[in-house]
């Protein structure tokens, strides 16, 4: 193996020959790097203990206070629920404040978000507020969000995005809930159109993550975003004789765009989800058109041949542009 003087005298001599520029070595660099990072950060047996300990942690005390409930005064109840979760994030910071024990302290942030929305909710409860609608839930959802959002800015660490995305949402569906109330004018779109909306914003977050250092957070965005944009898109299409001709015309052309966006941020999740929503998208128009002229065996396998097509792309995109890329 050489040593690392020697792999040093040999970039300046592919300098000099200008055979290689220095953005690619930098690129290279910031690859391998990454790369081993994303390495150290699988997930062993020990962690994933850790992570389903404290899913147990929060149900034991939902549990607790349950069935309780009228044994168990104002204060205890608020102090058992929200008091534990203050607790464990505390003590989430104290563990994640050492490497050997980050993943302990991650197990902690999961028992605390889990346990403040339910602590919230009870302290506003026994403080006499309405728990009904949307309008408690926007409130417990902003109080989470800026807790959260004040915690990233304070400590940095990659969970508190994890969180803040996932409250955020909750807050952007919950308010925009309680502004829209039971006007009929909205109709069940408005909930589709939100989460077309909510899935760009996740696909638009992925892109940012994946430019910086917390590239890890840009697989699982991508994923979501790709699911709420494709899936709302869809559905909006609607069925015969409901259809919207318009979303049923333009979903092929998103369809196509999430493709070649696939090969461009060489993400997986995209072509994944991309030709899973394409194969969704025929079986749809042709049951929807086509089966009652030309007969639903002939449909079927027009279907059929349509799907085979569309795994053959899948294939023929990752091994081509995504795997070699990677």
């Amino acid at each position: 193996m050489a040593t690392k003087e020697e792999v040093l005298q040999h970039i300046k001599e592919l300098a000099k020959s200008d055979f290689i520029k220095k953005e690619e070595i930098l690129k290279a660099f910031d690859e391998g790097a990454r790369k081993e990072n994303e390495d150290s950060k699988k997930l062993g047996i020990a962690e994933i203990l850790y992570y389903i300990g404290g899913a147990i942690v929060f149900f034991g005390i939902a549990i607790l206070v349950s069935q309780n409930w009228n044994t168990l005064n104002s204060f205890t109840r608020i102090f058992v629920t929200l008091g534990s979760s203050v607790v464990a994030y505390f003590a989430a910071l104290l563990f994640g404040s050492k490497k050997k024990t980050e993943n302990v302290g991650i197990a902690f942030h999961l028992v605390s978000a889990l346990l403040m929305p339910l602590g919230l909710y009870i302290a506003f409860h026994e403080a006499g507020f309405v728990m009904t609608g949307n309008g408690i839930q926007a409130l417990i959802s902003f109080i989470l969000f800026i807790v959260y959002i004040l915690s990233l800015i304070a400590f940095g660490r990659t969970i508190f995005i994890f969180f803040s995305i996932l409250f955020g949402t909750w807050l952007f569906f919950s308010f925009t809930g309680y502004l829209v109330g039971t006007n009929p004018i909205w109709g069940s779109d408005f909930f589709l159109y939100r989460t077309l909306a909510t899935g760009l914003t996740y696909i638009f977050l992925g892109y940012y993550f994946s430019q910086g250092k917390r590239v890890s957070l840009s697989g699982f965005l991508y994923g979501f975003g790709i699911l709420g944009l494709l899936g709302a898109a869809l559905a909006l299409g609607g069925w015969k004789p409901h259809q919207k001709i318009l979303w049923e015309i333009a979903f092929p052309g998103l369809i196509f765009a999430v493709l070649f966006l696939s090969v461009y941020l060489k993400s997986r999740s995209f072509l994944t989800f991309g030709t899973i929503f394409l194969m969704l998208y025929i079986t749809k128009i042709t049951a929807e058109y086509f089966s009652g002229s030309l007969g639903w065996p002939l449909s079927l396998v027009i279907v059929g041949l349509l799907l085979i097509a569309s795994g053959y792309l899948f294939v023929y995109i990752k091994d081509k542009y995504i795997v070699k890329a990677i």
